[in-house]
């Protein structure tokens, strides 16, 4: 074979072999980078005392078990409290949705802080959460351990106290999980994370909901900032926009100058005080929400609050 021929075939080759490395080194990266590093909670600004407070984590040691499913599940992480296994108690759950193309092995240290408090945290795989199916079916999968003996959760579920919250199409997926199935109605409190608005999620996907039909205690975050300068996600007029038609007891607030990826995290303390208070009566955790001075009102890291409890 000549030179000439070798650099022609080599040339034609070219572009075969870069597709090939680009989809090892996208498979190598999927699997290992991480979206949230240990630590993170420590590194956030916060602009109250109990925000701070609950971000920081709780005192509990936390265990991690997996469990394989079908697709587009893949796997189930349940991150829970270390003496669940000895103490005989019961503990409330919160079941954490994706955002469009996460997983929960991205970002496990938001997971294991929840847990950290005092709850049972579960999440999968499933890179597309919207319509709230997936995650159903992961919930009767821990009711199911929830009565089977053999089960580390053989009766440690507080099924009267379930949490639900997810970021971005997972937040929309909250929305699909309490107003679409039976199951939804076993939700105590929920918390959609820089949701995909309605208009959005109507427009150009499969997971439109109606926030209307909410029917549980709700809060609402999300950032200011976006790739164009503005959340586009989710906007300040579109959030306006459905947070008005909830009639059960909401909240809704903005992140000042926070970016839509990093509300999965950055929001954490509040999302931790609402859960910590609805789901476990946390006289502390209350005040963020409740009494004469709200500290959610008075935070300067949030913009345009509002609380309606009644």
């Amino acid at each position: 074979m000549t030179i000439w021929k070798k650099i022609v075939l080599g040339i034609i080759a070219f572009p075969f072999v870069l597709a090939a490395l680009l989809g090892i080194v996208y498979v190598y990266a999927d699997s290992i980078k991480v979206d949230v590093k240990e630590g993170y909670n420590q590194k956030i600004e916060t602009g109250g005392d109990l925000e701070s407070k609950y971000l920081l984590g709780g005192d509990l040691k936390v265990k991690k078990l997996t469990f394989k499913e079908g697709k587009p599940i893949r796997k189930v992480s349940v991150f829970y409290p270390e003496d669940l296994e000895t103490s005989g108690k019961k503990y409330p759950m919160i079941l954490i949705m994706n955002g469009t193309g996460g997983k929960t092995t991205k970002y496990e240290p938001v997971f294991r802080m929840y847990a950290s408090w005092g709850f049972i945290v579960v999440g999968t795989q499933d890179k597309g959460t919207g319509t709230g199916k997936t995650t159903v079916k992961v919930l009767n999968d821990m009711l199911a351990l929830n009565k089977d003996s053999g089960s580390v959760f053989y009766n440690r579920i507080d099924t009267e106290n379930i949490g639900l919250t997810g970021f971005s199409q997972g937040g929309a997926g909250v929305f699909n999980v309490l107003t679409k199935y039976d199951e939804g109605k076993m939700i105590k409190a929920a918390v959609p994370l820089s949701p995909a608005s309605e208009t959005l999620s109507a427009l150009t996907t499969d997971y439109a909901y109606d926030s209307s039909l909410v029917e549980c205690p709700i809060m609402i975050l999300c950032g200011t900032e976006g790739e164009f300068e503005t959340e586009i996600v989710i906007p300040l007029e579109e959030l306006v926009k459905q947070y008005d038609k909830i009639t059960s007891p909401k909240v809704m607030a903005r992140r000042t100058g926070m970016d839509h990826d990093k509300m999965m995290s950055h929001a954490g303390g509040y999302v931790m005080a609402w859960f910590r208070w609805l789901l476990q009566g946390d006289e502390d955790a209350a005040k963020v929400f409740t009494g004469a001075s709200p500290e959610l009102l008075s935070n300067t890291a949030y913009q345009d609050q509002s609380i309606s409890l009644e």
